[in-house]
C-alpha cells in the first residue's frame, strides 16, 4: 500500500515539475517572443511610475499581451526598481524583454518632443521637431527666430522633463555669436560674460539638458575643437608653411569663410597655401570684413575701397601672411583641408555665378574668370 501510494506521489511530483517546467518555458516564450504592437508607438513614462503602473500603460496600448509577466521578467531581471522617466519609442513587435530594456537602460529620451537651437551665421532660431514614431521622422510643429517672440508651444514644452534639447552650431559661426546663442538659451543655467578665443570653439550638433550650465556647453565645443586640430596636425601633410596648429586654425576658418561648397575646400586651401609659399598677400575679403565687425554680427553689404585699404591685423590685402587670429571657428572639413590642400597650382580664384569658384593660374585667366562674374552680376541687377 506504502509502495502504491509513494509510486502514485512520486508520479504526481513528475506531472507537476512537468507542469511547471512547461508554464515556465511557455513564460519565458512570452517575455521574450514577438509582442503584439502593430505600429511604433512613443511611450511617456512618468516620473515616480511603479512597474505596476507601466505594466497596465502597456497592456492597454497593446505593446505588451501579459502585464503579469512583464512584472515577473522585470522582477527577474532586478530592473523593476531601474524604470527611468521619458518618452520612449517602442518599436513594432517589440518583446517584453526588449521593452523593459528600453524603459530602463539610460533614461535618454528616443522620442516625443526635441527643440533645437540652430546657431547661424545671419542668424538663430529655434526649431520645435515631434519624432512620428511609425515613420520615425522629426516633423517640425513650430519655429521662431531667437529674440523674436517664441511660438505658442515653446513655453510649454521648454518645462516639459522629458523634451530633448540640441544646440546645432553652423560651421563659421564667430565665438560671439556663440556666446550671444547660448546665453540666450532658456533651459541652461549661468551665464557667460567673455568671449572664448576665435577658432576654439568645434561647430557641430550639441544634446544638452534643463540644468546643464552654459559654460559646459562651451568647454564641450572647446574640447571638441581641441581634438580635431590635434588629430587634423598630426595627420597633415609634408611641406606647408604653417609654424604651429594655431596657423592651420586661421588658415582653416578663412577657407570656412571663403566657401560653402564642400567639394572646393581643399582647392581653396591650396590657393591661399600656394599664395603664402610665393609670399603673396592673401588677399581674403572675409578677413577685412573680420577686422571690422571683430565678428559681432555680419557686416550686411559689400566692402568699400576705403575699408580695403584701411591696415587692421586682419586685412590681408595691406598685410602678407596670415592674420593675426582666425576669422571664425571653422568646422572639421576646413580644418582637414588646411592641412591637407589637393597640390593644386592655382594662385587665384572669383566666384562663377553657381556658388561656387573659378580657379586660376595666372591674372590673365584670372582677369577673364573676374570679367564673366562682373557680367553675370550686371545681369542679376538688371
Amino acid at each position: 500500500m506504502w509502495r502504491a501510494f509513494a509510486s502514485n506521489a512520486l508520479t504526481a511530483l513528475i506531472f507537476l515539475l512537468l507542469v511547471m517546467s512547461g508554464v515556465v518555458y511557455w513564460g519565458q516564450s512570452v517575455y521574450k517572443g514577438e509582442g503584439p504592437l502593430e505600429q511604433a508607438i512613443c511611450y511617456r513614462l512618468q516620473p515616480g511610475s511603479y512597474i505596476s503602473t507601466v505594466s497596465k500603460e502597456l497592456l492597454n496600448a497593446d505593446a505588451i499581451s501579459n502585464d503579469r509577466i512583464f512584472r515577473i521578467g522585470a522582477d527577474y531581471e532586478k530592473k523593476a526598481s531601474q524604470l527611468k522617466a521619458g518618452s520612449f519609442l517602442i518599436p513594432e513587435r517589440a518583446s517584453m524583454e526588449q521593452i523593459i530594456d528600453i524603459v530602463t537602460h539610460s533614461g535618454a529620451n528616443t522620442c516625443g518632443t526635441e527643440i533645437v537651437y540652430r546657431v547661424g551665421i545671419a542668424a538663430s532660431g529655434v526649431q520645435i521637431r515631434e519624432l512620428d514614431p511609425v515613420t520615425q521622422t522629426l516633423n517640425e510643429v513650430g519655429s521662431f527666430i531667437i529674440g523674436e517672440p517664441p511660438v505658442a508651444a515653446f513655453d510649454k514644452l521648454v518645462k516639459e522633463p522629458d523634451t530633448r534639447h540640441r544646440v546645432a552650431f553652423a560651421e563659421g559661426v564667430t565665438s560671439w555669436q556663440v556666446v550671444q546663442a547660448v546665453n540666450a538659451i532658456p533651459v541652461l543655467d549661468g551665464r557667460i560674460s567673455d568671449i572664448p578665443e576665435e577658432g576654439t570653439l568645434a561647430p557641430d550638433s550639441y544634446e544638452v539638458k534643463a540644468g546643464d550650465t552654459r559654460a559646459s556647453v562651451i568647454d564641450r565645443m572647446r574640447e571638441r575643437q581641441s581634438q580635431i586640430l590635434a588629430n587634423a596636425w598630426e595627420n597633415r601633410v609634408d611641406g606647408l608653411p604653417y609654424a604651429t596648429p594655431q596657423d592651420a586654425l586661421i588658415m582653416a576658418s578663412i577657407i570656412e569663410k571663403e566657401t560653402a561648397v564642400p567639394s572646393e575646400r581643399r582647392t581653396v586651401s591650396s590657393v591661399f597655401v600656394n599664395r603664402l609659399k610665393r609670399e603673396m598677400p592673401l588677399q581674403t575679403d572675409p578677413t577685412v570684413i573680420y577686422g571690422i565687425t571683430l565678428g559681432q554680427g555680419i557686416l550686411g553689404r559689400g566692402l568699400r575701397q576705403s575699408e580695403l585699404r584701411k591696415n587692421t591685423p586682419w586685412n590681408t590685402y595691406t598685410n602678407r601672411g596670415l592674420p593675426k587670429t582666425p576669422i571664425a571657428n571653422p568646422g572639421k572639413a576646413s580644418i582637414e583641408a588646411a592641412l591637407d590642400p589637393d597640390g593644386s597650382k592655382f594662385i587665384f580664384f572669383v566666384a562663377d555665378g553657381t556658388g561656387g569658384h573659378a580657379f586660376a593660374t595666372t591674372l590673365a585667366e584670372h582677369n577673364k574668370n573676374v570679367a564673366k562674374w562682373r557680367a553675370i552680376e550686371a545681369a542679376k541687377n538688371e
